[in-house]
C-alpha cells in the first residue's frame, strides 16, 4: 500500500493541484567509453513527476513534438502519475539536452531545443505553480511564463528554480533581470551555488540569498552539492545550514529537480504552500515548521543521485530513509 500525503482527498476535500510549467526534453547522457543513453528529462518535468511520485496531484505544461521522443515524455509523465496539460505536444520536434558526465559523475549540458507556452485552462484552480530553468528565459515562451506566474499568484503560491544553463542563457547580463523579476514574484526560490556564482560572480552566496529574500520570497534555498544547502527565511536574520546525506553517487542528473520536488512536497504537506492562506502561513513560519520540508528535499535528492538518470523516489522510499534516521523527520 502506498503511503498517503496530506494532499490526498480521503475525506472528499479536493487535493491541492500543482502545475509545473516549463521544458520537457530528452537527456542524452554521454559517458567516456560508453554508448550514449537517452533518459526522459527537463527540470520542470522532473519536478512534476517527482511530486506525483510523492503523492501529489501534479501536472506538466510543456512543449514537445508528436514524435517518438515526445511520446516517451508523455508516457513518463503518465507512468509517474503526472497529468499532461493539453497543448503540450504542439512543438515541431522534441527538444534534446546532451549531458556529458565526467569521472566524478558531474554533468555538463548542451542543447537542441525550442520553447513556447500553450494555452493553460483552469489556472484559477491551480493551488501551487512551479516554474524555472530554460523555460523562464528562452523566448518566445519566457515572457509568457512571467505572465502566467503573475496571473497564478493571485490565488496560488509559486516556486522557482532558475537552474542556470549557460549554453542556452548566454551571459548573466542577458538573463539577470528576468531571473530577479521571477524571484520577486515567488514564495519559494531554490538555486544551486553554481547558479549563483554564474549570476553574481563577485558576491558571496550568503549575500545573494539575502538580496533575493529582500525581493519578496518567504524562503530562499541554495543547494551546495556534497556540502548540503543553505536556507533563509525572509523574517529571520540567520542562515540555516542543512547537512547532506552521504550516499554512493551514480550521477547528479536530476539531483536539483529532486531536491525541489521534495521541498515543495514537504511545504505542501505542512500547509505552507497551496493558496493564499498557505502563503500567509509561510511568511509567518519559523525553522521548526520549515525544517521537515528541507529534510525531505535532502532525502529525495540523495536517493536520486544514487541512481542513474533523473530518478524520482516514491514517498515510501523517502519515509524508509527517514525512519532509519529520526533526525531527518
Amino acid at each position: 500500500m502506498v503511503a498517503k500525503t496530506a494532499d490526498e482527498a480521503g475525506d472528499g476535500v479536493r487535493p491541492r493541484r500543482v502545475l509545473c510549467l516549463g521544458e520537457a526534453l530528452i537527456d542524452v547522457v554521454v559517458r567516456e567509453g560508453a554508448e550514449p543513453v537517452e533518459h526522459v528529462g527537463g527540470s520542470p518535468l522532473n519536478v512534476s513527476t517527482g511530486l506525483a511520485r510523492l503523492g501529489h496531484a501534479a501536472s506538466i505544461c510543456a512543449w514537445w513534438g508528436r514524435d517518438d521522443r515526445g511520446h516517451r515524455l508523455a508516457e513518463a509523465a503518465a507512468a509517474a502519475g503526472a497529468r499532461v496539460e493539453p497543448g503540450s505536444d504542439g512543438a515541431a520536434a522534441t527538444s534534446v539536452a546532451y549531458a556529458r558526465v565526467d569521472r566524478d559523475g558531474r554533468a555538463s549540458y548542451t542543447f537542441d531545443l525550442t520553447w513556447d507556452v500553450p494555452g493553460i485552462a483552469g489556472l484559477d484552480l491551480v493551488d501551487h505553480l512551479h516554474t524555472g530553468s530554460i523555460a523562464a528565459t528562452l523566448e518566445p515562451g519566457g515572457a509568457k511564463v512571467v505572465g502566467v506566474v503573475g496571473r497564478a499568484r493571485r490565488t496560488a503560491t509559486v516556486s522557482y528554480d532558475p537552474n542556470i544553463r549557460p549554453a542556452i542563457m548566454g551571459t548573466p547580463g542577458q538573463v539577470l533581470a528576468r531571473v530577479e523579476d521571477l524571484v520577486g514574484l515567488c514564495d519559494v526560490v531554490k538555486a544551486s551555488d553554481e547558479d549563483l556564482a554564474w549570476l553574481y560572480p563577485e558576491e558571496p552566496v550568503e549575500d545573494v540569498l539575502r538580496r533575493w529574500a529582500g525581493l519578496g520570497p518567504a524562503l530562499v534555498v541554495c543547494t551546495r552539492g556534497p556540502w548540503g544547502a543553505y536556507a533563509l527565511l525572509r523574517g529571520n536574520r540567520d542562515l540555516l545550514v542543512v547537512d547532506p546525506l552521504t550516499v554512493p553517487v551514480a550521477d547528479t542528473v536530476g539531483a536539483g529537480d529532486s531536491f525541489m520536488a521534495g521541498l515543495v512536497s514537504g511545504l505542501l504537506e505542512a500547509g505552507l504552500l497551496g493558496g493564499a492562506d498557505a502563503r500567509r502561513r509561510l511568511r509567518g513560519a519559523d525553522w521548526s515548521q520549515v525544517q521537515p520540508a528541507l529534510h525531505r528535499a535532502v532525502v529525495t535528492s540523495a536517493i536520486t543521485v544514487s541512481r542513474a538518470g533523473s530518478y524520482a523516489p516514491t514517498l515510501a522510499e523517502v519515509r524508509d530513509l527517514q525512519d532509519a534516521d529520526p533526525l531527518l523527520s
